[in-house]
């Protein structure tokens, strides 16, 4: 049975790199099976970095480098990660589930159904409550919206409770969650998610 797969992207800085880290320790607890790509412009450095955490087989994590705009490998010529994704169930066969962390990118980066199942955009406080207003793509259609850095909303001058209702608003009321990476909040609540609309556990 081919392994599901789930992109996370969104702006530099959003927290993507952060949430793949929380996310791998909670998934393995419950009994997932697990590897990671990450993309880059030219280099390895976020595979690099989940390596050395020490939370996962770095042979489980793959790393691509797009070499151009990070949506390209995502949306327009995801062949690239395919093949990523590809090799890791070859070398692993039970693997169950691949998250495909891309590139930082803008509001408009989306993943194209050709590579994943599902996909999740990560935005954080720190860029402004306006972000949801904006009705970027990845924002609107992603199947889950990450809020992330909520611990920065009292140094920043942002109010998280409109700014989630701006959100749910704007996504016509599918999924929003918030996190605090840092401290490991709110990442249950993803996991769970992932859970029930990827894997199909009850």
């Amino acid at each position: 049975m081919a392994a599901a797969r789930v992109g996370i992207g969104g702006p530099v800085g959003s927290g993507k790199t952060a949430l793949v880290e929380r996310l791998i320790p909670s998934l393995l607890a419950r009994g997932i099976d697990l590897a990671v790509i990450t993309n880059d412009l030219v280099t390895a450095e976020d595979a690099e970095r989940i390596r050395r955490s020490g939370l996962i087989d770095p042979a489980r994590v793959s790393a691509v480098e797009a070499g151009a705009c990070p949506h390209t490998v995502i949306r327009e010529d995801p062949s690239l990660n395919i093949e990523a994704a590809d090799d890791l169930e070859r070398r692993f066969p039970g693997v169950e589930l691949i998250l495909i962390e891309s590139g930082g990118d803008n509001l408009a980066s989306t993943f194209s159904r050709d590579l994943t199942d599902f996909w999740m955009f990560v935005i954080d406080v720190g860029g402004g409550d306006d972000i949801p207003r904006k009705r970027g793509p990845g924002v609107v259609r992603c199947d889950l919206l990450v809020i992330n850095k909520t611990d920065l909303a009292p140094h920043v001058g942002v109010e998280l409770a409109p700014m989630l209702a701006q959100a749910l608003d704007v996504r016509d009321g599918r999924p929003v969650l918030l996190t605090n990476c840092r401290k490991g909040e709110g990442i249950d609540a993803v996991v769970s998610a992932l859970e029930r609309d990827v894997l199909f556990r009850a």
